[in-house]
């Protein structure tokens, strides 16, 4: 991100910690409980974002190089993206195309090619088919024509995307528009994958997306784990077409109040968090970036998996001034920071974040929110003012569906 840029969220931020304000929707809104209950709901949702939308499946660092590749099965198709020996990102069906067997079921590697376990017919990891076993045996076929299927992909600003059907499009513009522009300024393309974690929870998958969409909840529900380390209470947002960005103030923005904003980061001093509709969380924090695939369950409207990859972000972590000097973080000294102090995140800091945040506070939470949508009794749930991603996410999500934006709320008193 530009530095003007960053400057710019970190004044706002400072300026709301001050006033005791934050981004405000203009409006409180309702939306029914039904949304995360309904088993029709959730088969046109399947439909309109997931089976026919372009998917997201990792950054450019999960395919370091050529020869590199990785497996999805999260979206009904299985898929097998490679770096070909070129350089370029593909996609492709995860089946050979003899009698439809997985191909690789590894979930990510190094190959130059492929060779099926069923009956030993041998692609290169540009899809190609190279060898059939025992081919005088087998017969006279048109191997030319018995290449991998291959899906539609797009590599853009350190992005991968893929699209579930072979006829499908991706348009970048339609994908990203001006947030394309602010995603290329962080150059994630540099990111390197560090690993993963996985939630499977008993959660709708919409639930899932709104425990990222505010921060109403952090001196409440995060009280003893991330209210340590960030402001409550307080956010900068802004949307781009059907994405947005948050930005929460770190508590070491209240150091930085008194440096020249020539020395000012959005790494010291933020968090950044930004939504990629309709399933995507990016979360950059420090010198590492979590990023959040939420899938639901095909079959039960209750359940969702969310993948989280986890990444270092080495050309952010470079910038920081007197590195030698910052506080070490780990998964066990994370919440003892002293935030007055410049912070170096670890892997196993961001991991402990995750885990000890999302899967047990906030997905946690949202068990129990589930668990009354799914008793009928709690009709709808309200959307304040103070949390316009939530109005962000369902009304563009429920116009990609014919339905009209969410409604605006009206205190209704029973009667007696």
């Amino acid at each position: 991100m530009e530095h003007a840029r960053q400057v710019e969220i970190l004044r706002e931020l400072i300026t709301r910690l001050d006033d005791g304000t934050t981004c405000d929707a203009g409006r409180v809104a309702v939306n029914q409980a039904e949304a995360y209950t309904c088993e029709k709901l959730a088969r046109q949702e399947w439909e309109t974002f997931f089976a026919n939308h372009p998917q997201m499946i990792g950054l450019s660092g999960e395919l370091p190089k050529p020869g590199s590749y990785l497996t999805c099965n999260d979206f009904r198709v299985p898929v097998l993206a490679t770096r070909d020996q070129t350089g370029r990102f593909r996609a492709f069906v995860n089946a050979c195309r003899h009698r439809g067997a997985e191909l690789v079921n590894g979930a990510r590697g190094e190959q130059a090619r492929f060779t099926c376990a069923f009956h030993g017919w041998t692609y290169r990891n540009d899809g190609s088919l190279m060898g059939i076993r025992a081919a005088e045996q087998f017969g006279t076929v048109d191997k030319a024509c018995l290449d991998l299927i291959e899906l539609p992909s797009l590599e853009i600003h350190g992005l991968l995307f893929v699209h579930p059907r072979e006829d499908g499009i991706i348009n970048p513009v339609e994908l990203l528009g001006d947030f394309g522009a602010e995603l290329a300024a962080w150059d994630l393309a540099k990111a390197e994958y560090a690993g993963e974690s996985v939630l499977d929870m008993p959660v709708n998958w919409k639930i899932a997306n709104d425990t990222f969409g505010e921060v109403y909840h952090f001196n409440t529900l995060h009280r003893n784990t991330l209210a340590h380390l960030l402001h409550g209470d307080v956010a900068t947002y802004r949307e781009f077409g059907r994405n947005h960005r948050i930005c929460v103030a770190s508590k070491f923005i209240d150091t930085l109040r008194h440096q020249p904003e020539s020395q000012w980061t959005i790494r010291d001093g933020a968090v950044v968090a930004y939504y990629l509709f309709p399933n995507i969380q990016i979360v950059l924090l420090n010198s590492m970036l979590a990023l959040a695939k939420i899938y639901p369950d095909a079959d039960r409207v209750g359940q969702s998996l969310t993948r989280v990859s986890h990444y270092g972000l080495p050309h952010i972590a470079s910038q920081l001034a007197n590195s030698d000097a910052a506080q070490k973080l780990s998964g066990d000294n994370v919440y003892a920071a002293d935030m007055a102090k410049p912070v170096e995140f670890s892997l196993e800091a961001s991991a402990e974040l995750f885990l000890s945040t999302v899967e047990h506070e906030d997905y946690a939470m949202g068990v129990k929110t589930q668990a009354a949508a799914n008793s009928g009794l709690i009709k709808e749930f309200v959307f304040g003012r103070n949390e316009p991603a939530l109005h962000h996410f369902h009304n563009n999500y429920r116009e990609m569906l014919g339905q009209g934006p969410l409604p605006e709320y009206r205190a209704q008193r029973a009667a007696g």
